[in-house]
């Protein structure tokens, strides 16, 4: 399994208006794609502003360049996103997930 780490930045106001479209708008569209297994957007206060992090899983590499084409490194932030933000990482990290525990476990 791969996690996905991009960060974003945004005003209080457009933060809220960002996490909407995270869930109502990404999210979907991720899920739509073969490979994708989970996405969590994390918050915190910053400063006077917010900072975002977005946290996806998936089963390979392969999987997130069918999300971003050629290169799995390059961030995907549609134009209504990048309105929303004041910065934005262009691009992400993928790390492997050597050790995954859940709640359950």
């Amino acid at each position: 399994m791969i996690a996905r780490i991009w960060r974003a930045a945004a005003t209080q106001d457009k933060a809220a208006t960002y996490q909407h479209h995270f869930a109502a708008r990404v999210v979907p569209h991720l899920k739509a794609i073969d490979g994708f297994s989970g996405a969590s957007l994390l918050r915190r206060e910053a400063g006077n502003g917010v900072e975002l992090v977005a946290l996806t899983l998936w089963r390979s590499l392969g999987s997130i360049r069918a999300f971003t084409g050629p290169d799995p490194a390059r961030a995907v932030v549609d134009p209504e996103a990048q309105a929303m933000l004041t910065a934005f990482d262009a691009t992400a990290a993928n790390y492997e997930v050597v050790v995954d525990i859940g709640m359950d476990d």
